[in-house]
């Protein structure tokens, strides 16, 4: 039942202590507005790391090779490894059953791509199908290469946004010719990527058809497969990682590569770098709890010892109340009511200042690494409850010691 006099006793106390109230308070709010900052920015954190990973596919692994540094089988150092189409037909053959999605690329970095009047450097992927796929390009109009281009080495072209947006402007690009080094090709596509106008700057045409048109045999710059995943994460990672590591052995034997040359042959396993990232966040996440948590224990010890400060100066108070009758059990009730009053008070105003600021700030932060930084409600309401527990066990201790005052003594206190 709602005791107005009882809250209205307790209001006066606190009054009477206001300095030391509003000190604790202050203490208490401060605590849980900190860890819901921290909370806030720790998930903003989570989303700008998971948002860098959708770019492309998490499961991804990548090969390209680069110039060998030690001799091997007598072969001199400085030799540069050339992917062919063999040595990603090899892989796949090996690994058919573990591939979700694969992909090579003849890649041009700078190519000059020319609609009438217009014209720019963008760069110029021969690529597969599954390429689509790879890379979460989500085409907006059109449609990506298909395996009929392959084949009949057809020239068409899947233009990213970005690029549709410079040469074309506000005309629709489909069907239309452009001209990369002055070839001709038509533009079946356009599409759009997480990755923004860095990635939608480059043009995707057949592999076969770039290799032809660019006197690239059979050479190509990179490979790209997706693996599988399995239902546990964990084993997901132990099972590209094993993938990773085979593919790279191989690629090493075909090429003839000594086995611990590191710059000649690389591959990137993007799922043992997510699974890196989360380890890191989840610590990162750990170290936020710790300190707001820190900082709460801080307030609660506050509340214990102004708790303790009131009981010393209401000593005669509590003498006379157990004098005129007040059992034990009453005293500690309002010793504890007091400090559950000061925890909720305090802890709902540091929770409530902190969930708006994050509300009113979050939307403009947008970095690459942090994004909408936000929390939990349900978890904040639960921190603001264990609080308030933990304000009722810190306000026990002053309570029972009011509790085990006897009146005679208390009423001899000065």
């Amino acid at each position: 039942m709602f005791d107005l006099e009882r809250w209205q006793e307790i209001f006066e106390t606190l009054r009477k202590n206001k300095l030391r109230t509003f000190l604790t308070g202050l203490s208490v709010a401060s605590g849980i507005f900190i860890l819901v900052i921290l909370l806030g920015f720790s998930k903003g954190i989570e989303n700008g790391v998971k948002s860098q990973f959708e770019q492309d596919a998490t499961n991804r692994i990548s090969v390209w090779t680069g110039v060998t540094t030690k001799g091997y089988k007598g072969l001199n150092p400085g030799r540069y490894v050339q992917l062919k189409n063999s040595s990603f037909e090899s892989v796949e053959r090996k690994y058919d059953d573990y591939f979700e999605y694969r992909s090579k690329d003849y890649m041009i970095w700078g190519g000059t791509v020319t609609y009438k009047n217009e014209s720019g450097n963008y760069r110029i992927r021969g690529t597969l199908p599954d390429n689509q796929f790879i890379e979460n390009a989500d085409i907006g109009y059109g449609r990506f290469v298909s395996q009929l281009d392959l084949d009949d080495k057809k020239k068409v072209a899947v233009i990213g946004n970005k690029m549709k947006k410079d040469l074309f402007k506000e005309e629709d690009p489909i069907d239309k010719n452009i001209q990369i080094f002055g070839v001709n090709f038509k533009v079946v596509g356009v599409f759009y990527d997480p990755g923004g106008d860095r990635e939608e700057s480059q043009v995707y045409i057949p592999v076969t058809t770039a290799q032809q048109v660019f006197n690239a045999g059979d050479n190509i710059r990179n490979m790209s497969f997706t693996v599988k995943m399995a239902d546990n994460f964990d084993e997901a990672v132990a099972q590209s990682t094993a993938i990773a590591q085979g593919i790279e052995t191989q690629i090493k034997e075909l090429h003839t590569v000594a086995p611990d040359d590191q710059s000649a042959v690389r591959v990137n396993n993007t799922l043992e770098e997510a699974q890196k990232i989360y380890s890191l966040i989840a610590t990162i996440q750990a170290v936020f709890w710790f300190v707001g948590i820190g900082t709460i224990i801080a307030g609660i010890v506050g509340v214990g010892n102004i708790m303790l400060i009131i009981v010393k100066e209401r000593t005669k108070e509590i003498g006379i109340r157990k004098a005129l009758g007040a059992l034990p059990m009453s005293i500690v009730g309002m010793i504890l009511q007091e400090a559950v009053f000061v925890t909720i008070f305090a802890g709902l105003f540091g929770l409530i200042f902190g969930l708006g600021l994050l509300e009113l700030v979050g939307p403009q932060i947008d970095s690459d690494f942090i994004k909408y930084p936000q929390v939990d409600f349900n978890i904040a309401l639960t921190t603001v409850f264990i609080l308030v527990i933990a304000g009722a066990f810190a306000g026990f201790i002053p309570a029972y010691r009011a509790a085990k005052i006897k009146p005679i003594v208390a009423l001899r206190d000065e």
